[in-house]
């Protein structure tokens, strides 16, 4: 006995926030307060920026350091916050979710899985990004039915709504996002370009190897603070027994992504 079942992805960009910036220095000629110079350029140790100096400005009795412009750039990040320092430094929130990435693993335009068997388990894979910024984290959720037939009488295929092991033969429905041996299918959330910016990671029931589990509306994926792009592998697993009943299923999901700016 076989059954027919398709899977269809979309694709959801809630913004794109892109920054560049530069300080463009002059040289200054040598003089009494450069340490190190030649003939035609000279190098002050006492500042790096927009102007400054570390020469004191005295009275009689207090002395002052001068200083001009932003003395610092780049970001830093705590357990739960993080903050993003210098003039340059975009200060627009924006939160970006992609379905179907294409510099992420699993890069596809959705999921056509033939015809299933009661015999064996049937995986499919798509991916999502998520990245945010100036945020106070995010939250994914998944939204939508289990794949149901399209026969004069509807069938929905049974979810995983507690998590559980794949079982051939056993009508079931689920999903995570990590990798898996049993069966070998889907991967671990990577970060982009590495774990010192990228800080996402799978929610708790979707984030155990060999565990499968789905419930409509239920969070799948997040980030307790500010982060770079989180590339995640989602892994579907579909198994069907001897009495589920004929049909093309199919299985519309839509990934929502919030976040608190």
């Amino acid at each position: 006995m076989r059954r027919k079942l398709l899977c269809n992805s979309a694709a959801l960009i809630l913004g794109i926030a892109i920054a560049v910036g530069f300080t463009a220095m002059p040289v200054q000629a040598c003089s009494n307060n450069q340490q190190s110079c030649s003939g035609g350029y000279g190098v002050s140790e006492v500042f790096f920026g927009n102007g400054g100096s570390l020469d004191s400005t005295c009275s009689s009795h207090y002395c002052a350091k001068q200083s001009a412009g932003e003395a610092g750039v780049g970001g830093t990040c705590g357990t739960a916050y993080c903050a993003q320092a210098g003039f340059n430094t975009d200060r627009t929130p924006s939160l970006t979710l992609v379905v179907n990435d294409s510099q992420c693993a699993y890069y596809n335009n959705g999921v056509n899985l033939g015809y299933l068997s009661p015999n064996a388990t049937t995986t499919g894979n798509v991916n999502f990004s998520v990245e945010s910024y100036l945020a106070g984290g995010y939250v994914v959720k998944t939204v939508g039915t289990p794949p149901t037939s399209n026969g004069p009488t509807p069938h929905t295929l049974t979810a995983l709504t507690g998590g559980g092991a794949s079982t051939a033969g056993t009508e079931q429905f689920g999903m995570n996002l990590v990798a898996n041996t049993a069966p070998s299918v889907g991967a671990d959330p990577v970060q982009k370009p590495d774990t010192t910016f990228g800080f996402g990671q799978a929610a708790s029931g979707y984030n155990t190897p060999n565990v499968f589990r789905y419930n409509n509306g239920e969070m799948i994926a997040h980030s307790v603070k500010s982060s770079g792009t989180t590339c995640y592998a989602v892994s579907y697993i579909f198994n069907i027994s001897g009495t589920t009943p004929d049909g093309v299923y199919t299985f519309n999901q839509a990934i929502v992504a919030t976040s608190t700016f």
